[in-house]
């Protein structure tokens, strides 16, 4: 029986889509059989050394500096938008009226109007749309996901969720067009926070309503170009509380400026039965606690226990032993591998498809509303099409 075969088309090649063509390369390594082959036709940059060097690096059959002629090619069927935020809108809507099945590196676009805008259309679609939210796809987010379903938490009383990273603590790292709103919609908010919110409302629900500071402790940097001071106008720092429709109260964290850490994504969930917490920074292992265990002299068996997800994926990954180590680009790969199968197996039901992408875009929305009304209660907007 022959396999599917699928052209790819990446727009944007920085390291975002560096990271989606290497993913695209690994997948025939860590699955097999694979739902459908695919294969690197175009990539396509701003300049055409930078898009001759992505087709010479990652083997990419030609290299442009305009997105329409991968839309207007035949042979290929998926289309990466690995752009900046400001440019997603446009290209997204092209490639969905163009019939392509569409991957969407985060965030949606860098405005809800857009947002909004791209996930209406993508309703009236026959094709897969996803978004690159990778997180969902670690082997302790998706057992963590089978636990709660399977009433583990029982009610969901409170969570603590927060992505830090380091990056911009050097005052003097320029100003780039995520530093600047009109450009990337937001800072650590925007960056970071689509990724935590979309990671927790995957595990418990449906958010209703966040009261947020956003903060910038760093209101100038170099410009790239002149190196002359130019205004930061986006967070720096993003403190939220928040609440679901289920009635559970938590802390969503954002923060570009958190030192002495790299790349810690963090979670932490308690209801009445039990507790599940996970750290992307120690990702092989989920930490649960059920408060069923009795409570006995010396202990007894109750406490907190970890569970050996490791890279224990279900078939058709096999490539690892399920005792190797995870990495963070083994997270791209299942999320790719998943995009792929969706194609492969028409499923237009599962996600995270672009209405999982408005509805980060509108938590960011509703925070920054929040915060600039002094941290006051506000709803987040539904993606009911309009």
């Amino acid at each position: 029986m022959s396999i599917q075969s699928l052209g790819v088309g990446i727009v944007g090649y920085g390291f975002i889509g560096k990271v989606h063509a290497w993913a695209h390369r690994s997948l025939p390594f860590f699955y097999s059989p694979l739902p459908a082959e695919t294969r690197l036709v175009g990539v396509c940059t701003t300049r055409p050394e930078t898009a001759e060097a992505a087709r010479r690096e990652a083997g990419f059959e030609f290299a442009t500096t305009n997105p329409n002629e991968l839309l207007a090619r035949p042979d290929i069927n998926l289309i990466h938008c690995c752009t900046p935020n400001d440019s997603h809108g446009d290209l997204l809507l092209a490639a969905l009226q163009a019939g392509k099945h569409v991957y969407c590196d985060k965030p949606l676009t860098h405005t809800l109007t857009e947002a909004r805008r791209v996930a209406d259309a993508a309703r009236g679609v026959s094709t897969i749309h996803r978004m690159t939210f990778h997180y969902r796809f670690a082997p302790a987010t998706l057992r963590a996901k089978e636990l709660i379903e399977s009433g583990f938490l029982g009610e969901l009383y409170q969570f603590r969720a927060g992505y830090l990273h380091a990056g911009y603590i050097d005052p003097n790292r320029p100003r780039t067009w995520r530093t600047v709103m009109g450009k990337s919609g937001g800072g650590a908010i925007m960056d970071l926070g689509v990724h935590v919110f979309d990671l927790t409302r995957f595990l418990v629900g449906e958010f209703d309503a966040v009261n947020a500071q956003l903060v910038t402790r760093i209101p100038s940097r170099p410009d790239v170009v002149t190196g002359q001071p130019a205004p930061v106008d986006v967070d720096d720092i993003a403190i939220v509380q928040a609440r679901t429709k289920s009635g559970a109260i938590g802390i969503v964290e954002a923060s570009r400026l958190a030192t002495g850490v790299q790349d810690e994504l963090r979670i932490e969930l308690h209801g009445s039965k039990g507790m599940i917490a996970w750290n992307l920074m120690d990702p092989n292992y989920l930490d649960v606690y059920d408060a069923r265990d009795p409570e006995q002299a010396l202990g007894g068996n109750r406490g907190v226990k970890r569970i050996e997800c490791v890279s224990r994926y279900p078939k058709p990954w096999s490539f690892k032993t399920p005792k190797n180590t995870l990495g963070w680009n083994q997270l791209h790969a299942h999320s790719l591998y998943d995009f792929v199968r969706a194609v492969a197996e028409n499923d237009t039901e599962s996600g995270p498809t672009f209405a999982d992408g408005f509805a980060a875009q509108a938590f960011v929305h509703a925070c920054q509303e929040s915060a600039a009304g002094g941290g006051i209660w506000t709803k987040i907007v539904s993606g009911d099409v309009e």
